[in-house]
């Protein structure tokens, strides 16, 4: 099973951003947009202006985690600023398949993401089209927070139905991954890591991203 790494940039510094990202560009497999909207979560990260000019400048492809209302109109326009991968929340969508469908008709691959109190089964049936599953192991909205070592039951049942399923859908896991969480988290079934605290509050991120890919695939 491939493993990718993701590393947020939520935790990096935002006035020397370029900067930051190149840290771990050569090492990563993507990097992870977080897009709040302080509607949807209590916090506000970047708006469409600014989150369109990260991407473009970014040198790897762009893995944007909408956190907002509305996604039927946001998701579209993150696809097509040029997202490899738009993920949006299962529950801020009231037609999630339509969401979907859109992202990938503007060229992106579609993730679909649950908070810890979504159950798996609520989001089974859409496995048909999405090409990611975003399992959140903290509440969505704020870096740093503890991993939800309870949020691995889900990882595990969403593993079991994936592998019953032919088509290439990634399973990532986003909120307190480091060190000490990630091989609990690969075992479940995950196989794709947003790590936002544990790279940009380290003293080496690229190393602290290869530390990671290391422990995911032992």
């Amino acid at each position: 099973m491939s493993v990718r790494i993701t590393p947020s940039i939520l935790n990096a510094d935002f006035s020397r951003l370029d900067e930051e990202i190149r840290k771990v560009a050569a090492v990563s497999d993507l990097i992870h947009l977080d897009i709040m909207d302080n509607k949807f979560v209590p916090n506000f990260t970047f708006d469409f202006e600014r989150a369109a000019e990260i991407i473009a400048a970014t040198p790897i492809p762009v893995d944007s985690h909408l956190m907002v209302i509305e996604p039927e109109r946001a998701a579209p326009a993150f696809a097509e600023m040029g997202s490899a991968s738009v993920t949006f929340h299962f529950e801020a969508a009231q037609h999630p398949r339509t969401v979907i469908r859109e992202i990938k008709k503007h060229g992106a691959r579609a993730g679909l993401a649950i908070k810890p109190a979504t159950a798996f089964s609520e989001v089974a049936e859409f496995l048909d089209e999405i090409d990611m599953l975003l399992v959140m192991t903290v509440e969505p909205g704020f870096g740093g927070q503890s991993f939800m070592e309870e949020m691995l039951e889900k990882v595990k049942a969403a593993r079991k139905a994936l592998g019953e399923n032919e088509r290439d859908i990634w399973l990532q896991v986003d909120g307190g991954i480091s060190p000490n969480t990630i091989q609990s988290a690969a075992q479940a079934g995950a196989d794709t890591f947003v790590a936002g605290s544990a790279v940009y509050k380290s003293e080496d991120p690229a190393q602290m991203v290869k530390l990671l890919r290391d422990l995911a695939t032992l």
